[in-house]
């Protein structure tokens, strides 16, 4: 009962806008997280019609249920895959079933359709993440792409061999799959997979992880025996990815504030076979740059905390008053300036390690505030540092100027939404090389400041009106440093008697 209470709990939170579903059940300490999100995204994407079904048989009144705890039990009764527990709601829930049957058939018949899914809304059904291919990532330091390829098609999978483009990816039906045509390691099977009970996901040779949730590492790209930080690194997806890139050769230094969240990752991690990592309850903030622990930490990986309003099952469907409607926004927006500041002061923190050349910057977030603004904030602050173009062919950028950046969408990159954003530190001589060619500001000289500024000034235009080329090239030669002035007394002499030369030539004219 446990599940259903913590799910409840959450959706009521939701619901008062006290946070975004992902932070809520991460933060709820539960111990199978996958099922408690699954259960609230997939009740959250049906509330309309539990809500409907629930009012038609008077459920609440029948049974004395809050609301959300009851649409957790009806979906799971009539949707998912039945009750996961026991004792008195079960039997409540049981004595109840055939009325809660028998008002969603009607509701079908009523509607003329025949699946649960075409009872949804139609612009829940157009989002519905259940639309979006099942990613599955392989971990190369357990196995091959080949083997796993070889495994499926032994089960009775059908291998479509490499995607050509991205319509691809969403044609898949039943047990067809294909390899991704932008991740090497990574393939695609119909939305309706399931792999939660696979003996290759439960042995750590595959890891359920979004397309778009591979970009931070796979771009980082650490070579193998590398120092590496993954700043926020809970629940573990991208550390793992990481010390698969780096061969499990080298130093992982993985930072998470929760010890929940580390102690499962930890989990995670070792049914993946990482063994270079070295987690620490501890927050990234705290952490000093000028440690000698980190004094070869050449790359970072930052997905700090963040709204989560990419992710798909995390959008409010639900309908509110005009004044209701208004309070909410005010409270994101304030709430997005928090987050916003807080992931600044993280990918600031990043950029002070002296070493460091490379940070990845990502959130599963597609607000601006949390995106193209910190990036910009940081690239003001930290001058020693540029973006880099990633990915020339991902088919979504970074919104302008910031298109060095990507960013996914259900709609353009068949994933949930993502932001990522690479830093990398320029060369000792190439940001006094970018002042040199970027043209210097005008500088107005006050009232009464130098004439001879002014005069040096119309000089240089009656020249230039004279229309002499060799006058310029004059004007060049003329211009003397002081070092050479002191190793050359008699340098100055000899231009002005060269002046006077030309004077005298121009008058004979």
């Amino acid at each position: 009962m446990a599940l259903y209470n913590k799910a409840a709990d959450i959706l009521d939170k939701v619901e008062q806008k006290r946070g975004a579903v992902k932070t809520l059940v991460y933060d709820s300490k539960f111990q199978n997280i996958k099922q408690l999100f699954a259960l609230v995204c997939e009740t959250q994407k049906y509330s309309t019609v539990l809500q409907e079904i629930i009012d038609t048989t008077k459920l609440l009144k029948e049974t004395k249920l809050r609301i959300n705890l009851a649409k957790v039990l009806v979906y799971d009764l009539l949707f998912g895959q039945g009750l996961k527990c026991g004792g008195h709601f079960k039997t409540l829930m049981m004595k109840h079933r055939s009325r809660l049957q028998a008002a969603l058939a009607r509701m079908k018949v009523k509607q003329k359709v025949c699946r649960n899914e075409d009872l949804l809304p139609a612009d829940v059904r157009k989002g519905a993440g259940d639309q979006l291919p099942r990613y599955v990532r392989v971990n190369t330091l357990k196995t091959t792409v080949d083997d796993v390829i070889d495994y499926m098609k032994r089960e009775g999978f059908s291998y479509q061999g490499h995607a050509n483009e991205i319509q691809d990816l969403c044609r898949l039906s039943d047990k067809a799959f294909i390899s991704d045509l932008h991740l090497p390691n990574l393939l695609v099977f119909s939305a309706k997979t399931d792999f939660h009970d696979h003996f290759l996901y439960k042995a750590g040779h595959v890891i359920l992880q979004d397309k778009a949730s591979c970009l931070p590492a796979f771009l980082l790209n650490p070579p193998a025996g590398s120092h590496v930080i993954d700043a926020c690194a809970a629940p573990g997806n991208k550390t793992s990815h990481l010390a698969a890139l780096m061969n499990n050769k080298g130093k992982l230094f993985a930072f998470d504030l929760d010890a929940k969240r580390l102690s499962t990752m930890s989990t995670l991690l070792l049914r993946a076979g990482v063994t270079c990592q070295q987690l620490a309850n501890q927050d990234f903030l705290k952490v000093d740059p000028q440690s000698a622990e980190y004094k070869d930490v050449k790359y970072i990986l930052l997905d700090p905390s963040c709204s989560g309003s990419g992710m798909v099952c995390l959008r409010d469907e639900s309908s509110m008053l005009p004044e209701e409607q208004a309070q909410a926004e005010a409270k994101e927006a304030s709430r997005l300036q928090a987050l916003s500041a807080f992931q600044q002061r993280c990918l600031t923190h990043a950029l002070q390690f002296p070493q460091v050349q490379r940070v990845v910057y990502s959130t599963c977030s597609i607000h601006t505030e949390e995106n193209e603004q910190v990036v910009a904030a940081c690239l003001q602050q930290n001058p020693a540092f540029r973006l880099v173009k990633l990915f020339p062919q991902w088919p979504e950028r970074g919104l302008s100027p910031h298109t060095q950046c990507l960013r996914a969408s259900t709609a353009k990159t068949l994933t949930h939404g993502f932001f990522v954003a690479m830093f990398e530190r320029q060369a000792p001589g190439s940001q006094a090389m970018n002042q040199q060619i970027l043209p210097s500001p005008t500088v107005v000289p006050p009232d009464g400041g130098s004439l001879k500024a002014k005069e040096d000034v119309g000089s240089v235009k009656a020249e230039e009106d004279v229309g002499s080329v060799k006058a310029e090239e004059d004007v060049e030669e003329e211009l003397c440093s002081p070092v050479e002035e002191q190793q050359n007394p008699s340098s100055k002499k000899r231009k002005r008697k060269r002046n006077r030369n030309r004077k005298k030539q121009k008058t004979t004219q």
